[in-house]
């Protein structure tokens, strides 16, 4: 991880970055995000460019390193960019609508499973048209949503708690899954086909 802890961190036009009393502190056009940095990593922000440095060549200390430098790359793409989670439910009579900024999901079951916005995150139920642009392959493509938020970190905890509500089954793919996840699928239990040995 050394080798990423190195790498010289540009900062684009729009944001700043500053590392004060062990806290980095990136803001942008979309967010302000906030890490602290655990001694002995230091943070030196100098024209234009973010570098990490660490007190020491601890097998610890190398890993926070790199740690710390993907981690502010990440707050600053997060800011300007933004991530994108985006989900597949798919099952019979799966629907997911918006109420408000929080969202509703039936998945099954005897009540509808309702998921609040958290702060700095966006839920996004996508048309047919927009699934199309996707591209997602045709199998088992239902319900799409999307989950956007500066934080990568709180973007793929929202997606994960999602995903644990129904987590995909292999032999009919009803569930919910990443639209990058892959699934290997089961073939479909049955009977003594006909025509084998008695």
């Amino acid at each position: 991880m050394s080798r990423v802890g190195k790498t010289i961190i540009n900062i684009p036009a729009g944001v700043s970055v500053e590392f004060k009393d062990g806290i980095v502190t990136v803001a942008g056009s979309k967010a302000t995000l906030k890490q602290e940095i655990k001694s002995p990593i230091t943070v030196e922000v100098k024209n234009n460019q973010v570098t990490v440095n660490r007190g020491n060549d601890e097998s610890k200390t190398k890993a926070l390193h790199g740690l710390y430098n993907r981690l502010i790359q990440n707050m600053i793409e997060g800011v300007t960019k933004g991530f994108t989670k985006t989900l597949i439910l798919n099952g019979v009579g799966y629907k997911a609508a918006m109420k408000g900024a929080d969202l509703s999901l039936a998945l099954g079951m005897s009540h509808p499973c309702e998921i609040k916005a958290e702060e700095g995150i966006t839920f996004k139920i996508c048309t047919p048209a927009e699934i199309q642009t996707l591209n997602l392959g045709k199998d088992g493509i239902g319900v799409v949503l999307q989950i956007t938020g500066a934080s990568k970190e709180r973007v793929g905890a929202m997606a994960s708690k999602i995903r644990d509500l129904r987590p995909v089954e292999p032999y009919h793919m009803y569930g919910i899954r990443y639209s990058d996840e892959r699934v290997v699928r089961k073939e479909s239990k049955s009977g003594k086909k006909a025509g084998g040995k008695k």
